[in-house]
């Protein structure tokens, strides 16, 4: 298939110029360039003209940021970045740690107290807790309830895990896994 550029083929090429003449238009890309050249330089001058009549044109006055307020800078609310998110993550767990340790109020003026899980722990022990028999659970429809267990059995302590060391428990755990493979 033949490509047609309107120019004769049978034109003789003068090899001591160093380049066909018959494929390079220079006057085209020179009108090219000038053109590109002047819609530059309009896009320029319009979009500076354009700039400063926006700018002196605004009602409300100069721009600001939207965190600072007459003069005061204003703190968001919401999400704050945070500087030291390790340290933020461990006071919180420590904070957590004294809530399950320490005695405290609740509510002072209903009783409630808050007790330390190892306590709670032998109070149960001691009194037990209320059950109802088999018969009681299958009239009310549902049936025994067996211990929750955790799918992989991996992240049980939750986010203040990996703040703590493992227990002798968990080191047998993970070896027990590891034989099974």
């Amino acid at each position: 298939m033949a490509t047609k550029h309107g120019e004769k083929h049978d034109v003789p090429v003068d090899p001591s110029a160093g380049w066909e003449k018959r494929d390079v238009n220079i006057k085209g890309l020179f009108i090219f360039a000038f053109w590109m050249a002047v819609v530059l330089l309009v896009t320029m001058v319009g979009m500076n003209f354009a700039f400063k009549a926006f700018k002196e044109a605004s009602p409300m006055g100069p721009t600001r940021s939207p965190v600072v307020q007459e003069g005061e800078r204003m703190i968001p609310a919401g999400p704050l970045l945070q500087v030291h998110p390790h340290q933020e993550l461990k006071d919180y767990c420590d904070a957590q740690q004294k809530e399950v340790s320490t005695y405290g109020w609740i509510d002072q003026s209903s009783g409630v107290v808050r007790v330390p899980v190892d306590r709670a722990e032998e109070m149960i022990l001691a009194k037990g807790l209320p059950a109802r028999s088999a018969a009681d659970a299958a009239t009310a429809g549902s049936p025994l309830i067996a211990p929750p267990t955790v799918a992989g059995d991996t992240d049980v302590q939750g986010q203040c895990g990996y703040l703590t060391e493992p227990t002798l428990a968990d080191k047998e755990r993970a070896e027990a896994k590891e034989e099974e493979k």
